[in-house]
């Protein structure tokens, strides 16, 4: 249990520096051209994810997330006891990375955002979003597990773009970005919104996908 959760925290923090450094760099780069900004926080978020995947599962699974946790839990592939302790490590490891990326980049490690994100078309894209991540994580572990690293990755690539939040899709990450006044900021105000859509979303998509993957049984 204790390689599993470093596991869990790395990665959520190695993920995080990924997600707000390429936030930063992008944005420097960019030349106040906002796509192009986006464009290199979504291609370093997709591959790293990737990467993350298969570095960590075989360890503890790779959730990173406190949604995946939580259908873990709910699917008896995790004990109650482990599934709070995987949230605790990655909120804390999210909000390590988030540091770290500050740290790489020279800014001030200790921040609160200000970029707000609220509305109810924001909350329903996290909704749709998580949904969506969940039913790729389900979906493709059943059928072809060996492809759900990459699988995650290009999903969360594509999310970026086809949904109004940008899809964060993971109430660690989303707590950890409000601790960054940069690029991939999320003000904490608009937090709470968001981290409510991503549980629905995650619950909508086990009672949805946990149906259509149900093996019959046959006499």
């Amino acid at each position: 249990m204790s390689r599993r959760l470093v596991a869990e925290g790395l990665g959520t923090a190695l993920l995080l520096a990924v997600v707000v450094g390429s936030g930063i760099m992008g944005e420097q780069l960019a030349a106040g051209n906002t796509a192009i900004a986006l464009l290199g926080n979504t291609l370093a978020t997709g591959a790293a994810l990737v990467v993350l995947i298969w570095i960590f599962g075989p360890i503890s699974g790779a959730h990173f997330n406190p949604a995946v946790t939580l259908i873990a839990a709910l699917r008896r592939d995790l004990s109650p006891g482990a599934a709070l302790a995987y949230a605790a490590v990655q909120v804390g490891g999210a909000a390590l990375g988030v540091w770290i990326a500050h740290a790489m980049f020279g800014e001030p490690i200790l921040q609160v955002s200000t970029k707000l994100r609220s509305g109810g078309a924001q909350a329903f894209s996290e909704v749709v979003a998580t949904f969506g991540l969940i039913g790729t994580i389900l979906g493709v572990s059943r059928f072809r597990a060996g492809s759900t690293p990459m699988a995650v990755g290009l999903y969360i690539t594509a999310a970026y773009w086809f949904t109004a939040s940008t899809s964060f899709a993971n109430p660690a990450v989303t707590l950890a970005r409000s601790l960054s006044d940069t690029f991939a900021g999320i003000a904490p105000a608009s937090a709470p919104a968001f981290i409510l859509a991503q549980f629905i979303g995650a619950l909508l998509a086990a009672g949805v996908f946990n149906w259509l993957l149900k093996t019959e049984q046959t006499a």
